[in-house]
């Protein structure tokens, strides 16, 4: 993960148990080092699943865990499957044009976050 976050200039925050919290400069850096990290994962044998979102942060000190992006992240996350990288339609609005493609997964409720959200998983080429 380390690897793949330095290759696509993202920054660790912190790790969540099992989980990764990083940030990046970029949406479609975001979308590329997801994709990187599911495939080396699955090469040792290790489903992973990423939750990617954009959005306003609160900073805490050198933590960013503060702020509804952040947490409407962790719910996306958890509503990934095994080896699946999935986005807010923020995220993927950000990247239009740039020959990502995505899945329409639809319409979710998020715990603790008001209204619905459109998700998309995000396809390897």
């Amino acid at each position: 993960m380390r690897r793949e976050l330095a290759r696509c200039r993202g920054r660790e925050v912190k790790t969540t148990g099992d989980g990764f919290l990083a940030t990046f400069d970029g949406p479609g850096r975001t979308i590329q080092c997801a994709q990187a990290i599911t495939v080396a994962a699955q090469s040792l044998g290790i489903e992973v699943r990423a939750g990617l979102h954009t959005g306003e942060c609160e900073l805490l000190g050198p933590d960013i865990s503060g702020g509804i992006a952040v947490h409407v992240a962790a719910r996306v996350a958890a509503k990934a499957g095994p080896g699946e990288v999935l986005a807010s339609r923020m995220l993927k609005d950000l990247v239009s044009g740039s020959g990502i493609r995505f899945k329409d997964c639809g319409r979710h409720v998020m715990k603790g976050v008001p209204g619905k959200f459109a998700l998309y998983a995000a396809l390897a080429d």
